[in-house]
């Protein structure tokens, strides 16, 4: 921490613009430090508060309109891509998709703040139609609040941050060597967590090829459409036959599903 305040101080604004801009755009780096070594800074009088924000909100709009602009124009298949970059790529698209058909704009006010949902609200609002200048007020308001939080933060506790920055300062390369060590445990927990879900998954699959051979041999065989209401009508494709209704509408609809025949799981 000492470190990246001595960083921050002596290269100013256009580190705090560059840290923001690279996580909003996808690369996982997170930027809540640097804003909070920011409000330390500001608290004691080498960086300006307004300036930290300004900067801060311009960089993450900066990046979230570039995921609106790619959403609206590639739709689908720019979330799937960029779901591959979180911890959690199997359900970042339908977690995304239940937040915005429940919150609508007002997703983004907090998505910021949700691993995962951060990556995908930009491209989701572009994919699902949202105007310009409401993703933009919305955006800008989510972005305020977000940077002004860990600001705020840094600000309130600028003391014990210098207290935490004294302290791996004596540590010195052992502080990072027990960092490093604990991000790269968890992220072997959930890399090893992901192997295993996709070979259960793995099991159970039928590619697109195989289930249109079974369609072609004239084999009756029963799709059901699990896709998101919103991911439905933002596509308007529809598979023949299929029968559409969501995950969570199985238990009650599941006299629906004929059970003398093969049964196919359709989503996203």
């Amino acid at each position: 921490m000492s470190e990246l305040i001595e960083f921050l101080f002596r290269h100013g604004y256009s580190v705090l613009f560059g840290m923001v801009f690279v996580e909003q755009v996808g690369i996982p780096i997170p930027a809540a430090p640097v804003l909070l070594a920011a409000g330390a800074l500001t608290a004691a009088g080498r960086l300006s508060g307004a300036v930290v924000l300004l900067v801060s909100v311009t960089a993450s709009l900066a990046g979230d309109l570039i995921w609106y602009r790619l959403g609206r124009s590639r739709g689908h298949k720019v979330l799937k891509w960029i779901c591959r970059l979180t911890l959690e790529p199997d359900s970042c698209v339908r977690r995304s998709e239940d937040v915005f058909a429940h919150y609508r704009g007002r997703a983004l006010l907090v998505a910021k703040f949700i691993p995962g949902l951060n990556a995908a609200a930009a491209p989701m609002a572009g994919h699902l139609g949202m105007s310009l200048p409401s993703f933009l007020l919305y955006d800008l308001a989510g972005a305020l609040l977000w940077a002004g939080t860990f600001f705020g933060i840094g600000l309130l506790f600028s003391a014990q941050i210098e207290d935490v920055a004294l302290m791996m300062a004596r540590l010195g390369s052992w502080a990072i060597v027990v960092a490093v060590s604990a991000l790269g445990g968890y992220l072997s927990w959930k890399y090893l967590q992901r192997r295993r879900f996709l070979h259960k998954l793995r099991i159970a699959r039928i590619s697109p090829v195989d289930l249109m051979d079974k369609i072609a041999a004239g084999e009756d065989v029963v799709i059901i459409d699990l896709r998101h209401d919103l991911e439905f009508k933002a596509e308007d494709v529809r598979l023949p036959g299929a029968i559409h209704f969501l995950p969570a509408e199985i238990e009650r609809r599941h006299m629906e599903i004929p059970r003398d025949r093969d049964i196919v799981l359709y989503c996203t």
